[in-house]
């Protein structure tokens, strides 16, 4: 990641975790196949892939030479969930860390010093996983924004109590310059940064639930051109639909990791 970008508003400006904190600023995939993975997805998403910093097991997905995503084939390795797993921007992963503890979640993995800098792997009170990261953003960071993904949500159990967790942890709605703003809409929470729509969190998925698509968990969603046709090469190469309507499909990859592609474009 690089300190500076040219913003999608024209100006030329620096942007870190310090400035813009609380949103999402990365998405990663942790698989088992790496090959299959590559595959898989370039078929669906027409992602082109280039091999990761991290080593031989990692690749990020360009879209346009726009990096859009993460694979890490460490899930064998390092006993970790096939999942996609969104990071959030903070000023202090440590800060971050600590504060899930105290409130009842769970750090997974770090704080890592990842150069250019810091990364943890979380999981909130109700066991939905995901990562912080502290440093530069992406130098692409506001056409990422626009690439993919188009937002993520929240399914969780209660998400007022989710709210709370999350904006308490990552300084949501704290009034500070760069900070997120959080409003109440039809019944979910609508999380918005730099006025356009980043993350919802609705109510209704269940602790104990037997199928892991109904526990509390993060999903991301894919902006695609023609959901219908997703949804077709997802099942040509060993993927699987798991609910389909006119404009959204949720889809399963071979390694059992859920994500969402949609043809609507949150703003």
């Amino acid at each position: 990641m690089n300190d500076h970008l040219t913003s999608s508003r024209g100006a030329k400006e620096v942007l870190s975790t310090h400035s813009v904190f609380g949103a999402p600023c990365w998405v990663s995939l942790t698989s088992r196949d790496l090959e299959a993975t590559q595959d898989f997805y370039a078929a669906v998403l027409g992602w082109q892939w280039r091999r990761g910093r991290l080593g031989e097991h990692f690749r990020t997905a360009l879209v346009d030479n726009v990096p859009v995503a993460g694979v890490a084939a460490v899930a064998s390795m390092w006993q970790m969930a096939v999942a996609w797993t969104p990071y959030f921007a903070v000023p202090s992963a440590d800060v971050a860390a600590s504060r899930a503890r105290e409130r009842g979640g769970t750090v997974a993995v770090g704080p890592l010093s990842l150069p250019p800098g810091r990364a943890a792997l979380l999981a909130d009170r109700d066991g939905a996983t995901f990562g912080v990261w502290e440093g530069p953003l992406n130098s692409n960071w506001e056409a990422w924004r626009q690439a993919a993904p188009t937002f993520i949500r929240l399914h969780t159990r209660d998400a007022f109590d989710s709210a709370i967790f999350y904006g308490e942890i990552l300084e949501w709605a704290t009034g500070r310059p760069g900070c997120c703003q959080v409003d109440y809409e039809g019944g979910e929470v609508v999380l918005r940064s730099r006025g356009d729509i980043v993350a919802r969190i609705e109510s209704g998925a269940l602790e104990a639930a037997p199928d892991p698509t109904i526990r509390p968990h993060w999903q991301v969603h894919f902006a695609v051109a023609d959901v219908a046709a997703c949804a077709r090469a997802a099942e040509r190469h060993g993927g699987s639909v798991l609910g389909k309507a006119a404009d959204e499909a949720v889809l399963r990859d071979p390694d059992g990791a859920q994500f969402t592609v949609t043809s609507y474009q949150e703003r």
